[in-house]
């Protein structure tokens, strides 16, 4: 094809993943839609530069008659009424036939946060979801166990990547081609008129979008996909995850652009906590506590889920609730009880405030989580409650929560940054560390916590000492040279790439640039041959 390169073999397994056809449907998509991705990539920039000169935000004043209208977006489909627990995780075949097997009402296939994307696991990862479909994936463990699907089975969403990240093995016109319209394409030109077929759709989670233009990107592409396949108008169905702190201030409007397609907004707390320090990175003064203490009771995190919800039933919408990172403590009954009752405990609230549903990380955590909303949730959603005598205000939403930094409050963001990270460069998206289900999100809010902490007059521990560029390199020593004991005892590959790890965390914190995405610079490291 012209212009077109892929840089990277396609294993002969996987010709059909990107067949000639699929190639030139995607390639469409990047020639139409690329451009606008980059400018408003370039627009993320500019409003980043208003806000480091100290400019407010705020709710838009052009957008107001759109909020105050009175407008419904479609009603979801069959499949999409009753989401009260929903599993996500990446899209390797254990953990597609695992999700799907769970018990949970969705499952979130993800190309996003939970993978690892070399360039073999991404084009697995489609031909995984394919066969899902078509109820042919099977997987056998090396100890010999197999893996086949029920016959109930969770309904799939995938989660493509976000706009700001590229697929730097395809480049189109002397471009790297978008991430998000690779994912995005090649499943729907492969399976969506089988979905159709099964009863079902395709159905999409479209992660950080900054704002409402960002989804009219979204309702552009999804409409002229529809046409160029044939699809009847409406077949794709998308939730909106609510991840950024601009988009808090556009629920409706973003609602309002996808009226036709979406079905839902989602509470994605991890990377919203991430944007609040991102977007405020420049003002020394909007200092963050340490991460386990910015709970979603905190007002500002609270607000905005409670904001979310009125804003969805108002629109018809499902307002999904957030992910519970804990996971099964299989060897320790006692943590394993504390884990499960924080489960609950989110659950409670969430189901309490009138969300729709929640998000779990592992399979073990569907039963509790089930079991909550059962019990508060009687119908498939709730819908009926509207919240019609709250009132959310800019402060609000910009709210900075009071709290402390521990030392180990510090060295666990160092320790999980660094283990992430290595886990990350070859191809692990989702990773187990101290208990908890940590991904890109929860890496993020570490690496960004400890930027804020070494340079600005709010990094102090409580027992009064600064967090100096020299006290975060002592603790990123200790917490190598301990995760080189572990990592390597347990015979994880991930302890290979500590060094590297550690050198790109280092990298990240120290500089004096707030670097936007932890998965851009790590993603031109990346250890292609780990998924291979």
């Amino acid at each position: 094809m012209p212009q077109v390169q892929i840089l990277a073999p396609v294993p002969s397994a996987l010709q059909q993943v990107l067949s000639p056809e699929a190639l030139d449907f995607v390639v469409d998509l990047e020639r139409r839609f690329g451009p606008r991705r980059r400018e408003l990539l370039a627009d993320r920039v500019a409003r980043q530069q208003r806000l480091d000169a100290g400019e407010s935000l705020d709710f838009l004043a052009e957008t107001a008659e759109i909020r105050a209208g009175d407008w419904r977006v479609r009603p979801a489909p069959a499949d999409l009424q009753d989401r009260r627990v929903e599993i996500t995780g990446p899209v390797d075949r254990k953990m597609v036939i695992n999700a799907l097997n769970s018990g949970a009402r969705c499952f979130m296939a993800d190309f996003e946060d939970a993978h690892g994307p070399t360039w073999s696991a991404t084009l697995e990862g489609q031909q995984n979801l394919a066969e899902a479909i078509r109820r042919t994936l099977t997987f056998t463990s090396p100890e010999g166990k197999d893996y086949r699907l029920n016959d109930q089975l969770a309904t799939l969403i995938v989660r493509p990547r976000g706009w700001a990240l590229p697929e730097k093995h395809i480049e189109v016109d002397g471009q790297p081609m978008s991430g998000a319209l690779f994912d995005f394409g090649l499943y729907l030109f492969h399976n969506a008129q089988e979905l159709l077929a099964r009863g079902s759709g395709p159905y999409f989670y479209i992660p950080k979008l900054e704002g409402h233009r960002e989804a009219r990107l979204w309702n552009d592409v999804f409409n002229y996909a529809e046409e160029r396949l044939g699809l009847p108008h409406g077949s794709i169905r998308c939730t909106v995850l609510i991840e950024t702190i601009t988009a808090a201030f556009q629920m409706d409007e973003i609602l309002h652009e996808l009226r036709d397609y979406i079905c839902g907004l989602n509470c994605g707390r991890w990377d919203y906590i991430f944007s609040f320090i991102k977007r405020f990175s420049a003002h020394p003064e909007r200092c963050l506590p340490e991460r386990g203490q910015v709970t979603m009771l905190v007002h500002f995190l609270r607000s905005y889920s409670r904001l979310l919800i009125k804003t969805c039933h108002r629109r018809g919408a499902h307002a999904m609730g957030g992910m519970a990172a804990q996971i099964p403590i299989k060897d320790d009954p006692a943590a394993n009880e504390i884990a499960f009752a924080k489960v609950r405990a989110d659950k409670e609230r969430e189901a309490g405030d009138g969300h729709d549903g929640t998000w779990v990380a592992h399979p073990g955590l569907v039963p509790v989580a089930m079991e909550v909303f059962n019990q508060h949730m009687p119908g498939p959603n709730q819908l009926d409650r509207t919240l019609d005598d709250l009132t959310i205000t800019a402060a609000d939403l910009l709210q900075l929560p009071a709290g402390t930094i521990t030392e180990a409050g510090l060295r666990n963001n160092v320790s999980a940054g660094l283990r992430y990270l290595a886990a990350w460069l070859g191809g692990r998206g989702a990773v187990p560390i101290h208990n908890l289900m940590e991904d890109a999100a929860t890496a993020e809010i570490a690496r960004a916590q400890l930027w804020q902490w070494v340079r600005y007059p709010g990094g102090v521990l409580d027992d009064g000492r600064k967090i100096t560029p020299a006290l975060f390199e002592r603790t990123l020593a200790d917490e190598l040279e301990l995760a080189r004991q572990e990592l390597g005892e347990a015979g994880d590959p991930a302890a290979s790439r500590l060094d590297r790890a550690a050198e790109l965390l280092r990298q990240i914190v120290l500089q004096d640039r707030f670097e936007e995405f932890l998965t851009l610079p790590a993603y031109a490291i990346l250890d292609e041959t780990a998924g291979l």
